[in-house]
């Protein structure tokens, strides 16, 4: 069956693994990030309306809308917790809530429309293990997975899904092409992602709601 997947932060490494694999599928992807790019949309997360506009545009044209990925993401740090600078939760906070908060409200009717629908964020192990110069990240990660979760539960009867991916870091083939010597233990290929993402269609919503899957064993 063809689907219809909104795939946010399509630009990067990430989000082509995870356009491809579903495209090969037989899916329908909306790729979106900041710039255009072949089959990316170019559109602000961080505004509100513009999210909500696009969302009636795709229910108008498909009706319904079957899975949204949400990719958009960064990191930002320190030494030590001492030298945390508040700046950089601020960057956080619109990169990964605000855009989060937007996608998911914007697309959570179009979600409840569909038979089987899957909302995705890929989450990581410092949410639940913060380490004192990850103090912005890990926050953002968690306040992240405590929104995904509180729309799991408005999704519980409604047939579709809201997860969280859990990794440790994310590797591609660009990456180890340019630090050969590197091992990348513990890291998820982003082919490795884009799978678990595909996979969760194969599972009824019931199994997959309200989880945190980890891609990191």
């Amino acid at each position: 069956m063809s689907r219809v997947v909104v795939v946010a932060g399509a630009g990067g490494p990430t989000g082509r693994a995870v356009t491809t694999r579903l495209a090969s599928r037989g899916d329908t992807v909306i790729g979106l990030d900041r710039h255009a790019g072949e089959g990316v949309l170019a559109i602000d997360l961080t505004d509100a309306e513009a999210v909500r506009e696009l969302a009636r545009e795709i229910g108008r044209e498909h009706g319904r809308v079957d899975g949204v990925v949400h990719l958009v993401g960064g990191w930002r740090g320190s030494k030590t917790f001492a030298d945390t600078d508040l700046a950089d939760w601020d960057a956080l906070n619109d990169l990964m809530i605000r855009t989060l908060q937007h996608t998911s409200l914007a697309f959570e009717p179009l979600l409840r429309a569909s038979d089987d629908g899957r909302f995705v964020i890929v989450s990581a192990k410092a949410a639940q293990a913060p380490t004192q110069g990850n103090a912005a990240y890990s926050a953002a990660k968690a306040a992240s997975e405590a929104w995904t979760l509180a729309l799991a539960d408005a999704l519980r009867d409604s047939g579709s899904a809201a997860t969280i991916l859990v990794i440790k870091a994310l590797v591609n083939d660009d990456m180890r092409a340019a630090s050969p010597e590197r091992k990348f233990p513990g890291y998820t290929d982003v082919n490795d992602l884009a799978d678990a993402v595909a996979a969760l269609w194969d599972r009824p919503a019931g199994e997959v709601n309200g989880i945190r899957l980890d891609l990191t064993t």
